[in-house]
C-alpha cells in the first residue's frame, strides 16, 4: 500500500491517509469543503460542494491520476433536501459513462460541513 500527500487537499485530522494506492485503484479519504490553504470552509451548500469535489480532484491528480478514471464515488449529506444543488456542481467534473455512486444522508460530518465526497480511482 503506498500513501499519497498533498497540501492542495486538506491534511488528514486522525490516525489516516489523505489516500491510499493499491495496485492500480486510489482510494480517497472523504473531503470535507475546507480550502487546504486557508483552513476555511465556504458559505453555502454549492461552494461547499465545489470545495470538495476540486479536493478529491487534486488528491487524485496528486497520486498521477486524472478524474476520469473515477469508477466508485460515496457522496454523504448533511441534507437530502440539497442533494439537487450538489448534484449540479458533482455533474460539472463527471461525463458519460459517469462513476457509479452512493448518496447518503448523515446526521453530522466533521466540522458541521454539510457534505463529505470520497472516490475510488484506477490509475
Amino acid at each position: 500500500m503506498k500513501e499519497t500527500k498533498t497540501s492542495n487537499a486538506p491534511a488528514a485530522i486522525g490516525p489516516y491517509s489523505q489516500a491510499v494506492t493499491m495496485g492500480n485503484i486510489l482510494f480517497t479519504s472523504g473531503q470535507i469543503p475546507v480550502n487546504p490553504s486557508t483552513g476555511e470552509i465556504p458559505d453555502g451548500v454549492e461552494a461547499q460542494a465545489e470545495q470538495a469535489m476540486t479536493n478529491v480532484k487534486n488528491l487524485i491528480e496528486a497520486a498521477g491520476g486524472k478524474i476520469e478514471n473515477v469508477v466508485k464515488t460515496t457522496v454523504f449529506i448533511k441534507d437530502m433536501n440539497d442533494f439537487a444543488k450538489i448534484n449540479e456542481i458533482y455533474a460539472k467534473y463527471f461525463t458519460e459513462p459517469y462513476p457509479a455512486r452512493s448518496c447518503v444522508e448523515v446526521a453530522r460530518l466533521p466540522k458541521d460541513v454539510m457534505l463529505e465526497i470520497e472516490a475510488i480511482v484506477e490509475l
